[in-house]
């Protein structure tokens, strides 16, 4: 399936979206992407993309990405509402799914919270919905940290006024 080193495009990523919204779904842009989403402007090259969708319509993503040649990437963590597709020329989508209550309670899936859901963001010129600032820099704190994550999280409490994590206090002091 995935024959050369993953990545994923900004063109990759509108693309997607597109092809989401042009058939009714809705999607909202987690993890690298939804950082650089949030800032406006891509900071770094992006191994995949993570997304946030309701749970009822993986099954028609799955047609849509299998049209597409899409396969499912073996992964350890799989489960019904968290895993990856790929396709041979590097492009890897890793799916958040979940499902709320009519109160925007989690009833299934990766437990975002509803207010998580609700920021907005550009990539390349191109608007999307994203996880809100606040709740990016939260999600990226309370497991082993990269200089990915420090680099993400730097940015985003730059521009939005909010405090540093104490999990990047490692990452802080080599900063100097």
């Amino acid at each position: 399936m995935t024959t050369k080193k993953p990545e994923m495009t900004a063109a990759d990523v509108i693309a997607f979206v597109t092809l989401l919204n042009q058939n009714g779904i809705e999607v909202c842009i987690d993890g690298g992407w939804g950082v650089d989403a949030l800032l406006g402007r891509q900071t770094r090259l992006h191994a995949d993309l993570d997304i946030a969708v309701d749970h009822a319509d993986v099954p028609k993503i799955r047609a849509l990405l299998e049209a597409r040649n899409y396969q499912d990437v073996p992964r350890d963590d799989t489960r019904d509402c968290n895993f990856v597709m790929g396709d041979e020329h590097g492009r890897l989508i890793d799916f958040h799914s979940c499902t709320f209550d009519a109160d925007g309670n989690i009833t299934f899936g990766v437990p975002y919270p509803y207010d998580s859901l609700k920021g907005t963001g550009i990539i390349d010129g191109f608007p999307v919905r994203c996880i809100t600032p606040e709740w990016m820099v939260k999600f990226h704190t309370g497991y082993p940290l990269d200089e990915n994550d420090y680099h993400d999280v730097k940015l985003l409490c730059r521009q939005f006024g909010i405090p540093i994590p104490e999990d990047y206090a490692e990452f802080i002091a080599l900063d100097g």
